[in-house]
């Protein structure tokens, strides 16, 4: 089976290259020059410059496209020249690039095509909605259509001279009036889009209806409005079924019973990404969440260093995709050095739990066609207390997907717990990282770790005991992930929504991805991204571990670690598919 995907991912990136434009006379492909260290292996990456928010995921036409922001012109954010690139998968894990989808050419986005969406209409043809900062810098929402709606690939578009479609509005700041959503249809039969602003002071989510597409008025309420002033950026609302656990996603414009909404939003004071669940009422376009507070008493996308995501109905598949941007956390200096900056992180399908009021995130199937080797395993292994390792081996770790169950013999020795402690999980695991000895955990994995452990990155769990229940504490501990200076290092937390008392047993999924870690708790209850820069594998190679340091002897009940090939990503200035670790370039001999 393996084989069959394997041979099917090649066949895939074969025939999108088949389409794409050839650029030199060649027409050997060779297999040559390895990326450096942090280059990621199966993570979105154009081939250099900068990058940042995914902008108008779709599934069209039997290939999924990826458009995101964009500076053609080095490896750092500019003003005035983002632009909207553009890459095609046939399965979200090998990408080929094409031209930029949007440059800043017109009045209406000469100092830059800022965010936006992507929206499939009846008629099956896909339009863009951008926001163009225009040549007095102010920002106005634009439209494009592709120049020729048969093409699989959307190679080239079109920006109608009646741009902008909705200017700025007089209440509205000039700086605050960005990233429309995937628009939506009503009971009515109007589009919607919503967008983010800063109206008469206040920060809000405003909509806009049309029966055209073209033509757009501002509703007299917004969806949702900020007890504050902040913007609150990239907005993005979408359905989700309420059957208990129901993994099937919901077209963008599905509604009624058995429909519940989620809002996200991007908060840039705290550059975290926040989310409710609650009703959209499309007859007066306002969105009510289930629970009280402002956006950041909402959940998290994300415990970790994750920002500004989108998601997409993904028709192929019956789900929904989400995709988010994962900026670097060294010098600008690094960024220049490399040539690039920016991630994707991998796209993870999302659903309603059981329960209703959360999301659950997992890693898109498709990355099971990238696993090779397979780590011997450790199913019943006990990690003794107070310093219990083992090694996982086998297998490159720094290339991995791994799946691991830790099995609780008791709950007696966990720590008691202030309950106004959970307000901050971030600062419970800054006091209680990974080698500060605990009661029931710490336990979980050392990744990305040198022989000498000198640099590692955990990812743990510990149980605390409340007063008539126990609460699981997830971290990610980068204090030692990588002894390189200046660095941002910082020690994420966040708490899983789960029956230990119950379950007595705890899962974790963690990818790793030379220098991104993203892992996924309790099933994909809690999520967390990390970026880390270990100097140890610039000389030799990493290790990967689980760990116990708590006071009782943990069992690992299951655990699976693959190591993971490396895709197809992107094109570099020859016309070759650079993957992480190949670059496939036109060439007349080997």
């Amino acid at each position: 089976m393996a084989a069959l995907l394997l041979a099917i991912r090649v066949i895939t990136v074969f025939l999108i290259c088949l389409l794409l434009p050839t650029s030199s006379s060649s027409s050997s492909i060779c297999i040559a020059r390895t990326q450096d260290h942090v280059r990621t292996a199966f993570h979105f990456q154009p081939a250099k410059n900068w990058q940042n928010d995914p902008n108008g995921p779709v599934y069209y036409n039997g290939m999924y496209h990826l458009f995101y922001q964009y500076n053609p012109h080095g490896a750092l954010w500019d003003v005035g020249n983002l632009s909207w690139g553009h890459s095609v998968s046939g399965d979200l894990v090998n990408w080929a690039a094409l031209g930029n989808a949007l440059d800043p050419t017109a009045p209406f986005d000469a100092n830059g095509c800022a965010s936006g969406s992507v929206t499939i209409l009846p008629d099956g043809t896909p339009g863009i909605l951008y926001s163009g900062i225009d040549t007095d810098r102010r920002q106005v929402q634009n439209i494009a259509f592709p120049k020729n709606p048969r093409d699989p690939l959307l190679r080239e578009w079109a920006k109608p001279a009646y741009n902008p479609v909705v200017p700025l509005p007089a209440d509205v700041s000039a700086n605050d009036f960005r990233d429309p959503t995937t628009a939506w249809l009503g009971r009515d039969g109007l589009w919607r889009f919503a967008i983010s602003a800063v109206a008469d002071g206040v920060g809000a989510t405003l909509v806009y209806r049309s029966a055209d597409f073209l033509r757009w008025e501002r509703r007299a309420t917004p969806l949702h409005a900020s007890r504050d002033a902040v913007m609150a950026e990239c907005p993005d609302l979408f359905p989700v079924a309420t059957r208990g656990g129901a993994e099937e996603g919901l077209d963008t414009s599905a509604s009624g019973k058995g429909v519940r909404h989620v809002l996200k939003v991007s908060m840039p004071d705290t550059l975290e990404d926040y989310y409710a669940v609650g009703t959209y009422d499309d007859g007066a376009d306002t969105f009510t969440p289930d629970e009280d507070g402002d956006y950041r008493s909402w959940r998290r996308i994300d415990r970790g260093h994750l920002y500004a995501s989108k998601t997409f109905f993904d028709a192929r598949r019956s789900r929904r995709v989400l995709w988010a941007w994962v900026n670097e956390s060294d010098s600008e200096a690094d960024d220049v050095a490399r040539g690039w900056s920016g991630l994707q992180s991998f796209p993870r399908a999302l659903w309603l739990d059981g329960g209703g009021k959360q999301l659950v995130q997992w890693p898109v199937e498709e990355i099971e066609t990238l696993r090779t080797r397979r780590a011997p395993p450790l199913e019943g292994a006990e990690l003794e207390p107070a310093g219990g390792l083992r090694e996982v081996t086998g297998i490159r770790s720094s290339q991995a997907d791994v799946d691991v169950v830790f099995e609780i013999p008791s709950l007696g020795r966990a720590e008691g717990l202030d309950p106004s402690r959970l307000a901050d999980p971030d600062a419970l695991c800054r006091e209680k990282g990974a080698s500060v000895r605990g009661g029931v955990g710490p336990f979980g994995l050392l990744v990305m770790a040198s022989g000498d452990l000198h640099e590692h990155t955990a990812v743990f769990f510990r149980v605390f005991r409340l007063l008539h229940e126990y609460a699981v504490l997830m971290c990610t501990d980068l204090s030692r992930s990588y002894t390189k200076a200046d660095v941002y290092k910082p020690t994420h937390g966040g708490f899983i929504n789960v029956d230990i008392e119950k379950d007595m047993s705890i899962s974790l999924r963690t990818l790793i991805d030379h220098s991104i870690v993203e892992s996924f708790g309790g099933g994909g209850r809690t999520c967390m991204t990390a970026r880390v820069y270990p100097e140890h594998v610039v000389t030799g190679s990493s290790h990967l571990y689980v760990f116990n340091n708590g006071s009782d002897a943990v069992k690992v009940s299951k655990l699976e670690a693959w190591e993971l090939a490396s895709a197809s990503v992107n094109v570099d200035d020859d016309g070759g598919l650079v993957g992480s670790s190949v670059n496939m370039c036109h060439s007349e001999m080997y």
